[in-house]
This record gives structure tokens, sequence and C-alpha cells, in this order.
């Protein structure tokens, strides 16, 4: 016998934690059919019996006609669980009970929790939870999700109400035919509610010196970045040790491998696979999910300290012009350092069509291993203040990117009718829950590994394929044949094949860009050991340089900087992107358009520099 239950809230009202700790492994995501708005569904048994949880969408309300409030309601309302688990937060409980309003008005069997009441109480705040049930008719649970402890009550309290549900016994407020007056009745109706069941021991509320800083319009930006920034160093910090593990795989499985199978008479083809691609793709996916483990110990402590609602605060004018909220300047400035690291710290947007949006405006961040091959090729051509304007020209298409990439998806992902003003109550600054954000952090991190590990290793195989030939020679694998096949429509875009080469593998690492140009211009190693021992084969960068700027021109460089940096940022990248928005034909069209970006970038500043070069 099975029962269901469906989690609904306003977004960060602590549905996920909730979730998570329910259904902990058994869970699986999607996409809910017809629509590309993630959904997740998972089961969990208490006392001999499973129950199937669905985590609804985040939304703000019910009567909306966002994706996630048609789903949201449309679920409810077919009768597709038996019970439905509203979570509010306690300490902003007036704000929250709008969801509570909405819902009033399906007449479903329902149960209410009081998440975060452990803030509430630090704010001074008291709430009667008794004479809250007692008007509403429902069940309610004061409640801490990231507190193992209370877990035992609501999986206790489920089952019973499973067995004998109840229902809302208030009316739902009345619809008015005035703008704006539908709101307006259901605000009047919680402030009813909450009437005797809420008070407060501190009467007035002081702002920080730190919140005074915060918000403060160009100074608060400032601290934001800095913030941040710190962030992300902390993040690389923590999963050093990990890819320095990671780093260790293809180092010591490499040579034992190769020599094992060829002293089997096994053919090359699968000795480079077994001996340097898969090691490989394992150091790979544990770096992402090292990556993926740090960013998301840094942005849980944000995000529960309260900082991130103030960084939304400071960048949400600024960036309501890309058609996002002020929540993604964390994950765009994460974007400079790590795309990966960028895509996954969308996490934080309210909705699918937002976190997509901010996912591909990502892309367009040169990430580190862009900064640190850019002014290496082009010390190779140019002076250091021609260096120092080719980095200014790129930081400036960057913006413009930014810009074409809000203009070409966001009538499809964040149309300008379904955007709304942010209005919101700063939170309480409080003290994290160390061991819920880590255990959140790993549970992320090996989801990421787990579903990662198997598309990276496909478009390695791809590569693989490819770039192998079985004397090493570049001239003998199928990619040179192809790029040489192509080159005539290549060099119109303002890349050889070599620098054509080098592209191709940049989109699957960038810091295989220097090893390919060593093994196109100058002959050493394979394709293969370019790309894939990239950050541990060095490279002469002196004697490529010279090699370089007697084979090509300036302009070509320079073209190939500019489509190499705005190219899809890598395979890695790529893949996270997928299993972040669960959405294959939305990671292939800003794949593509990356793709188109880089090409016609090239082809423009190609021939505009040999005009000039």
């Amino acid at each position: 016998m099975t029962g269901s239950i469906a989690l609904l809230g306003q977004p960060n009202s602590g549905k996920s934690t909730i979730y998570n700790n329910l259904t902990g492994s058994r869970q699986h995501v999607g996409n809910w059919a017809g629509k590309t708005v993630e959904k997740n569904e998972g089961s969990y048994t208490y006392k001999g019996r499973k129950y199937t949880v669905t985590d609804l969408p985040g939304s703000y309300g019910l009567s909306g006609n966002s994706d996630e409030e048609i789903i949201t309601t449309d679920f409810i309302r077919s009768g597709s669980s038996e019970l439905t688990v509203i979570l509010v937060d306690a300490s902003q409980l007036e704000r929250s009970m709008f969801m509570l309003a909405e819902f009033a008005s399906l007449d479903k069997p329902a149960l209410l929790i009081l998440n975060m009441i452990d803030v509430a109480k630090d704010m001074g705040k008291e709430i009667d939870a008794k004479a809250l049930e007692k008007k509403l008719g429902i069940p309610v649970l004061p409640f801490n999700a990231t507190d193992t402890k209370d877990y035992e009550k609501l999986k206790m309290l489920i089952a019973d109400e499973l067995k004998a549900p109840h229902r809302l016994k208030v009316a739902a407020p009345e619809k008015q035919s005035e703008v704006g007056a539908d709101s307006r009745e259901k605000f009047e109706w919680v402030s009813d509610i909450l009437a005797n069941v809420t008070g407060t021991n501190k009467s007035v509320y002081k702002m920080s010196k730190f919140d005074r800083l915060m918000t403060r319009p160009f100074l608060g930006k400032i601290i934001c970045i800095g913030v941040v920034l710190l962030a992300f160093m902390v993040a690389m910090i923590i999963m050093i040790p990990f890819m320095s593990i990671g780093e260790m795989i293809p180092k010591l499985l490499h040579d034992p491998v190769d020599k094992l199978l060829t002293g089997w008479n096994v053919h090359p083809w699968l000795v480079s696979i077994f001996s340097t691609m898969i090691p490989n793709v394992l150091y790979f996916t544990i770096s992402m999910a090292s990556f993926v483990f740090g960013v998301n110990i840094v942005f849980g402590f944000l995000e529960e300290t309260g900082f991130l609602a103030r960084a939304a605060y400071q960048f949400d004018g600024l960036l309501s012009k890309l058609g996002l909220q002020g929540k993604a300047i964390c994950p765009m400035l994460m974007g400079f350092g790590c795309t990966i690291g960028g895509a996954c710290g969308t996490r934080v947007m309210d909705n699918w069509g937002q976190r997509m949006l901010a996912m591909s405006i990502v892309w367009a961040i040169p990430c580190a291993s862009i900064w640190s091959i850019i002014p290496v090729i082009s010390g190779m051509f140019f002076s250091w203040w021609q260096t120092m304007l080719v980095c200014a020209g790129i930081l400036l298409y960057v913006v413009v990117t930014m810009v074409i990439v809000s203009k070409v998806f966001s009538k499809k992902l964040a149309p300008k009718e379904s955007r709304s003003g942010m209005i919101m109550e700063l939170p309480p600054y409080h003290k994290a829950h160390w061991k819920h954000i880590i255990k959140e952090a790993f549970f992320k991190a090996w989801d990421i590994f787990r579903r990662a590990l198997g598309t990276v290793t496909l478009v390695s195989i791809l590569f693989y394929v490819l770039s192998f030939s079985k004397d090493g020679n570049v001239d003998n694998s199928l990619l040179y044949r192809v790029g040489t096949f192509i080159e005539p429509v290549t060099r119109f875009f303002g890349m050889g094949w070599q620098t054509f080469m080098a592209f191709v593998s940049g989109a699957f690492a960038k810091e295989a860009v220097l090893g390919t140009l060593n093994a196109v211009f100058m002959g050493n190693n394979t394709l293969m050991e370019a790309t894939f021992f990239a950050k541990t084969a060095p490279t002469d960068t002196a004697l490529l340089g010279g090699v370089m700027s007697q084979a090509i021109s300036p302009a070509e460089a320079l073209a190939f900087m500019f489509a190499t940096t705005f190219n899809i940022p890598c395979l890695m990248a790529l893949s996270t992107t997928y299993k972040e928005s669960h959405s294959l034909k939305w990671t292939v069209k800003v794949a593509l358009f990356y793709i188109c970006n880089a090409l016609v970038l090239s082809c423009i500043v190609y021939h505009i520099a040999s005009l000039f070069m």
C-alpha cells in the first residue's frame, strides 16, 4: 500500500531540504510532460508503508499564469496526491501565508509546516501553533528542516493524516473585480487568521551596521562582489584535496594499463581508451563533482546566513534588464572562476526559466582557464599593451554577448509579462547549520558525478575516434582529414585547419588549446595526449610562439582567440548545464548559439583585423 504526498511552498521555503531528507537517494529528476519545468519525485518507507513524494515547483502563488503555477495548481486539483504538505517561512509568516490563502480555494486535504521556527524564535517572534491549528482546521507543525530529529514527527503526522485527512475549515477569500483587489482580499484573510496567533518580544527592529552598508547603492555592490569572489576562493580551496586525488588516477593508471594491454596484443585503439581516455574521464568528473561540492557549501552558507537575499536586493534592478532576478549575480560572478560552478549556482533562482536563462548568460563569462591561455597566445603575436587591449575587447564583448543572449532566449524563458519587481523582506542573519550544508553539498556533488560520468565518457569516445591515429601522427587522424577538407570554409571564418582543430579541442577543455596547438604546429604528442594531459604536459610557449608567428597571421591569431573565448565553455560545463536543466533541447539550443556566435565573431574580427595588420 502506497501513500502519496505533495510538497507546496514558495521558493526558499525549505521544500528541497525536506524533500531530500525524506527521500534520500530514492528520487529521480526530469521535466513535467510538455513543459520545461523541473519535476522531482521520490519515495520513502515508514513503518512498512511506502510513501511517494512530489516536490511541486516553487512559486509565489497559484493564481498566476507562469508554467510553475499552472503545473502546481493542475497537479493539486487533479487529486494526484492524497495530501498536500504546505510549507511557510515562520520568520516571515504573514508574507509566506499568501500561498495558503490561494490554496484554500482548492478545498483539498492538507497540513501546514511552520519551517524555520528556530529563526523566528531568534528574531523574538512568538507563534501559537495550537491556536493557528484551531483556526485553520488542519494540523500545524512547528519545524526546522535542517534538524533531522524533527522528521520522525513529520512522518508520523503524514501517516496519521493519510488515514484521516483534514481540510481547511476557513472559507477562501473571495475574488473581486477591481484590479488588485484579489491580492488585497487574500492579505486581509491572512491578517485575520494570524490575529491573536503571532506576537513579538522585540518592539523595535534596528538595522545592523553591515546591512546599512549592504543596502547602499554603490558600496553594497562592491561588498557583495568581494564576498562572492572570496566565496569562490573558498570553494577552490575545498575542491583542491579531491581534485588532487582525481589527478593521481591518470598518472597511476596510464603506464601500467598501457604496458599490460600492449603486452596482450590488444588493438591500439582499445589501449588508448583504457589507458588514456577512461582514467582522464574519471579525473574530469571527479574535478567537476569536487567543484560542485565546494560551490554548494559556500552557496549554502551564503543562503542560510541571509547574505544571498542582500545580494539579490543589490543587483535586482541591474539584472532585470537582462530578464534575470538579482540572485543571478552570485552564479555570474562564480562563472569568472568556473562555468561549472556558475551553472550549479543557478539553483538559487526561483523558477526553471530564470535558471535556464541564467545558465545561458553564465556561458558568456570567460572562466579562469580562458584567462590562463589568452594572454599567452596574445603575447606570441602582440606587445604587452596590445595584449591588454585584446583582454579589454574580450571583456567588452562579454557584455554584448549577455545582451544578445537575453534578447534571443528571454522571450521564451523569461517573458516580460511573467516578470515582476522583487518585493522582499530581508531575512535575519543567523548561524549556518553546517551538518545540513555539508550533507546537501555532498548529495548534489555525488548526483552530478553519477549522472555526468556517462555524458563525459560518450563525448570523449567521440573525440577519441576523431583524433586517433595509429602512429600518433596528427596528419593521419580523422580530425585532420575533416579539418583540411573544410579548411576553405573555416578560412572564411578566419581559421586555418590548425587553429580550427585547437578551436574544436577548446570546446572539450580550454586547457587543451595550448597542447593542441603544440601538437598541430610542432608535431609534439598526439591530439589525444594534448587534450587529456593538457594540465600536466608542459608546453614550450616561446618555441611554439616562434613557430606559430611564422605559420599564421596576427589577424588569424586574434580571430582564433575571440572564437575560443566565446565558444561553448567546455564539455564539463555542457554536461553540467544539461544535468542541471534536465533539458537536452535547451542545452543544444544554447550550445548551437555559442558555436555560431563564436564563428561569426571570428569572421568579423579576422576580416577587420586583416585590413590593419
